[in-house]
């Protein structure tokens, strides 16, 4: 959020606890969490989509439907606010037009999703790995003139930043239609599919779990070595790597807690009151984000390791857990939340 492009800048000889922290990181957090909510997202479109269904006449279907494809129009322009006037790394965009492209095939079956899930993610992943394996000449270390540069323009003037986020913006529309688009409806696919096979509701059968295990520990092992070589083509390579086993791990935390919550709903109800407002503490996160690390404290891109960024996002999580226990004993649902529900009711 701070340095948006390229993000976190490893120092030239690694501190034993960024080494560590980025470990515990290629195994249980980075790209899993990503996966997760793209399937859950599926998962999301495939209930209205049902629910909607039931006992409607055929007219009314096609404006039932159009409703939906109208909620991923509006993500798509708030995703373009957000990209230009808060923060480029925006993945809202990138939920609409993929969510779009998923609801063309919400009605296969369980077994066709699947096949065509993985068709849209190995093809999204043939130009990722282009890029991935393109050379970089300029070396981005924490000392280096290039960090140094990056650092300067990302927390100069907003007008400065407004360039820069709208130069990023350009990038991804030219990049989602060739990978993001395909990979994450992928994955809204995969989700859509566990959905139709009771998989939210029983978790997965003990072969399948324990061939997720399996996939996850040996893809984040061999991920954890390529990306700590300190060879680019060999990093590039764990970057691959890293999104299938994502997806094992995203598909074992599934298991996890539908086993915990099943049949006592009202387990994990801090993390369900999160996920009800989840449009509105994304946003806000970036704000906060934006505000703390480009105006507040510029300093700390240059000198926190991944155990201080560790540290905020740990705090910062705690913090919106609080924040959306005690919003919604007050109020139903997010303002955000609320407003995206008024324009689709007024323009569907």
């Amino acid at each position: 959020m701070g340095n948006s492009f390229f993000g976190y800048a490893p120092h030239e000889v690694q501190p034993t606890s960024d080494i560590v922290i980025a470990i515990l990181s290629n195994f249980f957090l980075e790209g899993r969490f990503f996966s997760l909510f793209a399937m859950l997202f599926g998962v999301g479109i495939l209930i209205q989509y049902q629910r909607q269904q039931t006992n409607i006449a055929m007219t009314c279907k096609i404006q039932k439907n159009q409703r939906i494809k109208c909620r991923q129009y509006w993500l798509i322009i708030f995703g373009i606010i957000h990209a230009i006037f808060i923060f480029p790394g925006d993945i809202l965009l990138s939920y609409g037009v993929a969510g779009l492209l998923a609801f063309r095939y919400i009605t296969l079956s369980a077994d066709e999703l699947i096949r065509k899930a993985k068709w849209f993610i190995f093809l999204s992943l043939i130009p990722i790995a282009l890029i991935s394996l393109m050379p970089d000449e300029q070396v981005y270390l924490r000392d280096s003139a290039f960090f140094i540069e990056q650092l300067s323009a990302w927390t100069g003037s907003y007008t400065q930043q407004l360039t820069l986020h709208l130069n990023l913006l350009a990038y991804m529309l030219a990049v989602i239609p060739l990978t993001l688009m395909w990979f994450i409806a992928g994955l809204m696919l995969l989700g859509m599919a566990l959905y139709k096979r009771n998989i939210f509701i029983d978790g997965l059968d003990n072969k399948t779990l324990w061939q997720c295990v399996f996939w996850a520990i040996i893809l984040s092992s061999f991920d954890s070595l390529l990306s700590l070589s300190g060879k680019p083509m060999w990093q590039a390579i764990s970057d691959l790597l890293l999104w299938f086993s994502a997806i094992a791990t995203a598909l074992i935390y599934i298991h996890i807690i539908v086993k915990y919550c099943q049949n006592t709903p009202h387990r994990l109800k801090l993390l369900q009151n999160v996920g009800k407002l989840a449009f509105s503490l994304y946003i806000l996160q970036s704000i906060v984000g934006i505000v703390l690390l480009r105006y507040i404290t510029p300093d700390w891109l240059y000198s926190l390791d991944r155990i201080g960024y560790l540290s905020i996002a740990i705090i910062y999580s705690v913090l919106q857990l609080l924040m959306a226990d005690i919003y919604l004993r007050r109020f139903n649902q997010g303002p955000l939340e609320k407003l995206w529900r008024a324009l689709v009711s007024r323009t569907s």
